[in-house]
């Protein structure tokens, strides 16, 4: 009963902290929130308290959305308050917001044996910006970190260790990251404190000092300073903090010295405008107090590789104790804290990263603004890691992939043999498609054979199964090692059937060769069959005069010695121009195919395919009629008949039309027949295509569709 009393009466006193300054609908959306809090009932001793989030967030000057939302995110409320009733209560905005933050506190169990190495935690950190709404639910996720920590005295050791650590690893390099200062000392201070007791104690005993005492020693020395500036008419904003335990310790390990030999556990900083006054306020500094000359640097006139600039002086203060002091311009201040010299960038040692510098830089800009400034908040989202998606293994390892992965991509990125043994796979415990698409924050686990079987539609990028140009040539390696005479086999076999899908001749080996610059043409059908040549370079090499049979030479009129007319046309007659062309319904030639024209009476010319059967049976008195033509460069449409087998299914004909149109193909004609008895369907389908090339991609599309048999042009 005193226990309930007590915890009364210190959160009523909480109540009215919170309540203070607030009008109108805040006022009253924090008297909501905080009467469903009292409704919840005592709070758990291990868990954190919205109300204390709420109270730090405060101080830390954040705006009242952000406060607003720590109390809604209490433990105690996350099924008490369902998100239909958030939304009613307070609004959709708000109702997101706390959902983002409660995904924060609940997406990953700490267990020791999770305990992440530093490119995980960075993965990590960066898939927690990415995954959140809004930015300010990482803020109050931090300031509920703080809470944890200091109810983490009576957890078990194993608990204490993992969360200290995972704060270490990700949370206090995401504050320091946000510029928020106090809760990064918070969050290393504490968690230092729960990683290494008997360090900890020692180093705040040789201290000989609370941080309480520091603090007010480093303002005593700020006074002094800004009085001393004042006399001699220099205008200058100074502040200045203790060094944090953590920060003391990180130290003392990088220099391999004692805590005796450091001379900025206190610092002061002073910003000016012009770099001339930085020289002026050094003078007034060591003409107050004795400074120790090997600890002057003047990073100014001999800046840092990163750019940073900034005056270093260590002077002797009052009571005889070391202070730092560093005098720089507010333009390099804001370099130093957001540009390529920002301060969490070389303490870290992270590598350069402009995608994340411009998240950040946006993310401090927002904390920074009182109002909701939802254009900043959208164009955050938008930007940071645009191009990237993160994932989760089993075991709750990060990997950072390129946006457009799919579950295959992944299984390759864990382990090439993953890769090639892959069979199926679950994202968040649903079977999917190897084809679909990842997104932020799923979990994903592969599903494998005990045997490598890789397919060789993977390594074709119009199938979709893999995004990365790296995995893709992994299955292609994967094929190469297979048996030489097995690739021999499969590259004729697929150099045959893309003729036939395409609907042209099976092109001129030795002319293949050349074009792909190999010695023989056994030499290029095993570049084929082991994937190094690809279906779609066999597309453009057949759209080109590879492809064109031989006709008599007595059969075809060469073109006149005289320039040919300007190309008006797609169709370029040789020699003669504005002649009316038209093409042949017997063959209905295509870009890329091999064509020849043939003169009618009075219907000008008709293009045919060079292999059409009615140019090839010709008799010889109508030969004199053929005259060379070939395909203009300004690109159109052509019809092009398509002939698919497949089995009936509810949507199959919704599914083809669809593919079409992503591939922006226009259909002038379908004729579909489904036989009954088994099922099987006939379609036949004329479209309009660009080249041989986006024939190719689109056959290739269709065949891939559930229940397609074959997909190929009609010959």
């Amino acid at each position: 009963m005193k226990r309930e009393a007590s915890s009364d009466a210190e959160g009523h006193s909480q109540d009215e902290q919170l309540l203070q300054g607030l009008e109108g609908v805040r006022r009253e959306h924090m008297q909501r929130a905080l009467a469903h809090i009292a409704a919840a009932g005592v709070r758990e001793r291990k868990r954190p308290d919205g109300r204390s989030a709420a109270l730090q967030l405060r101080a830390m000057g954040a705006d009242e959305d952000s406060v607003l939302a720590s109390v809604l995110a209490d433990p105690r409320l996350r099924k008490a308050l369902s998100a239909e009733q958030l939304t009613e209560e307070f609004g959709e905005s708000m109702a997101s917001l706390v959902g983002s933050i409660h995904w924060l506190n609940t997406f990953k169990e700490c267990r020791e044996e999770f305990v992440q190495p530093p490119e995980q935690a960075e993965h990590l950190r960066r898939m927690l910006l990415a995954m959140v709404d809004d930015v300010r639910a990482v803020l109050v996720k931090l300031a509920y970190r703080v809470e944890r920590l200091q109810l983490l005295s009576e957890e078990s050791y194993e608990t204490r260790r993992c969360i200290a650590r995972e704060t270490l690893d990700i949370y206090a390099p995401l504050a320091n990251r946000l510029g928020l200062g106090q809760l990064k000392w918070g969050l290393e201070d504490l968690a230092f404190r729960y990683l290494e007791p008997q360090t900890y104690k020692r180093l705040a005993k040789a201290l000989e000092e609370t941080r309480d005492s520091r603090e007010t020693y480093v303002k005593a020395f700020v006074g002094a300073l800004q009085a001393a500036l004042g006399e001699e008419g220099i205008e200058a904003e100074v502040y200045g903090r203790p060094k944090h335990i953590y920060s003391i310790y990180k130290k003392i390990q990088r220099k391999h010295s004692d805590i005796s030999d450091l001379y900025d556990i206190r610092a002061v900083r002073v910003l000016v405008d012009r770099v001339s006054t930085c020289y002026a306020v050094l003078g007034v500094v060591h003409s107050r107090w004795t400074h120790i000359p090997k600890e002057f640097d003047d990073y100014i006139a001999n800046r840092k590789e990163n750019g940073y600039q900034s005056l270093h002086t260590a002077v002797i203060g009052p009571e005889g104790k070391v202070v730092e002091v560093q005098i720089r311009t507010r333009e390099m201040h804001a370099l130093a804290e957001q540009g390529v010299a920002a301060h969490w960038r070389y303490k870290e040692g992270g590598r350069q990263d402009e995608a994340l510098d411009k998240a950040v830089n946006s993310l401090r800009q927002l904390l920074e603004h009182r109002d909701n400034d939802e254009e900043l908040l959208e164009s955050f989202h938008t930007e940071l890691f645009g191009d990237r998606v993160f994932v989760m293994t089993p075991r709750g390892d990060v990997l950072d992939l390129p946006k457009g992965s799919t579950p295959l991509d992944f299984a390759y990125a864990v382990h090439s043999e993953i890769g090639h043994r892959c069979r199926g796979a679950k994202v968040d415990g649903h079977i999917v498609p190897l084809s679909y698409l990842l997104k932020s924050g799923e979990q994903v686990e592969v599903l494998t054979a005990k045997e490598p079987n890789p397919s060789r539609d993977w390594y074709n990028p119009n199938t979709g199964y893999l995004y990365s140009a790296r995995n893709r040539s992994k299955v292609r390696h994967w094929f190469a090692q297979l048996d030489r005479d097995q690739h021999l086999a499969d590259g004729r076999a697929i150099l045959e059937r893309e003729a036939q899908r395409l609907g042209v001749q099976v092109p001129d080996l030795e002319v293949l060769v050349r074009r792909f610059h190999v010695q023989t043409a056994d030499e290029l059908l095993l570049a084929i069959g082991r994937g190094d040549v690809r279906a779609g370079q066999l597309a453009s090499a057949m759209q080109g005069p590879v492809a064109a049979p031989t006709l008599p030479a007595a059969g075809v009129r060469k073109a006149p010695t005289r320039s040919s007319a300007p190309d008006r046309d797609a169709i370029r007659v040789q020699g003669v121009g504005n002649l009316l062309t038209q093409f042949a319904q017997c063959c209905k030639p295509a870009p890329g195919d091999p064509v020849v024209g043939y003169i009618t009476k009075g219907e000008g010319v008709v293009i045919h395919r060079s292999d059409c059967p009615n140019i090839l049976n010709l008799p010889d008195a109508q030969r004199k009629r053929l005259i060379e033509a070939d395909w203009g460069e300004r690109p159109h449409s052509y019809p092009v008949d398509v002939h698919i087998e497949a089995f009936d299914r509810q949507g199959l004909l919704r599914d083809i039309t669809q593919t079409l149109t992503n591939e922006k193909i226009n259909v002038l004609a379908a004729n579909t027949r489904t036989n009954r008895e088994d099922q099987s369907v006939i379609m036949d389908l004329e479209i309009e295509i660009v080249d041989i090339p986006q024939l190719g991609r689109v056959l290739d599309r269709l065949s891939q569709l559930p229940n397609v048999i074959s997909a190929e042009r009609k010959h």
